[in-house]
């Protein structure tokens, strides 16, 4: 059965927006699994514009599901991801400018620095996920760093016009055979909706969805155990 990780970052983005200590995204965690999740997800930025360290060592120890903690490949991070010990690491890419994460990790071009840390947080016991466009040359190269895991980067399918989604679906099918074939388990994020689902699940092999955004958005006028009930309903549906 393919899982569902919610992203919680947009509750802490609410908070952040005033300064509150409301919303808490440690509520979200335990509502998210009230209602079926099966991980959380948070992103510790190194700008702190959301998730808040303390929000880490709070989402690992205080609410049941196992935490996937997005970060980038940045020693002061790094240094609290072995402190909290989540069950998964998913490594991206960072821009203090951006508004969100804009593609995959140059894992090519970044090889010795990413597989020192993947080194580092394997040997902590945490699995490691390299988020990654997905193109032969970078999951290659994850397989040769180590890492067991990747995430692909579905944004551009997720955002592009219909028309130009089928080719980014291929792209998305071929990275996933791919990354099967060289035995990496393969999860997949970003942009996901219900809107799009469909055709996200039209990809193979996927073990994990991350979906945060479309969720929070969509609990301002539902409600978050039913924004998240929907997603896995919806899910299930097109996984028969």
């Amino acid at each position: 059965m393919m899982k569902l990780g919610v992203n919680i970052d947009h509750v802490a983005t609410l908070r952040q927006a005033r300064g509150t200590v409301y919303p808490d995204p440690l509520d979200a965690a335990i509502v998210c699994g009230r209602a079926g999740a099966h991980s959380i997800t948070a992103h510790l930025r190194e700008d702190r514009r959301h998730i808040q360290d303390d929000d880490i060592f709070r989402l690992k120890e205080l609410q049941p599901l196992p935490l996937n903690l997005e970060m980038a490949n940045v020693e002061s991070i790094v240094e609290i991801a072995l402190n909290v010990c989540p069950a998964e690491v998913c490594i991206v890419p960072e821009r203090r400018q951006e508004l969100t994460t804009e593609g995959g990790l140059d894992v090519v071009g970044r090889f010795d620095a990413l597989r020192s840390t993947v080194e580092c947080l394997t040997d902590a016991g945490i699995v490691v996920s390299l988020f990654v466009d997905a193109h032969e040359l970078t999951l290659a190269a994850c397989k040769e760093i180590g890492a067991p895991v990747v995430e692909l980067h579905t944004g551009a399918y997720c955002d592009a016009e219909v028309n130009d989604r089928p080719v980014l679906l291929e792209q998305l099918i071929a990275g996933a055979e791919y990354a099967h074939s060289l035995g990496l388990k393969v999860n997949a994020g970003h942009g996901i909706s219900l809107e799009n689902l469909g055709g996200i699940l039209c990809v193979p092999h996927l073990d994990t969805l991350n979906v945060g955004h479309s969720i929070v958005c969509r609990s301002v006028f539902h409600g978050l155990e039913k924004a998240v009930s929907e997603m896995l309903d919806a899910m299930q549906e097109y996984d028969g």
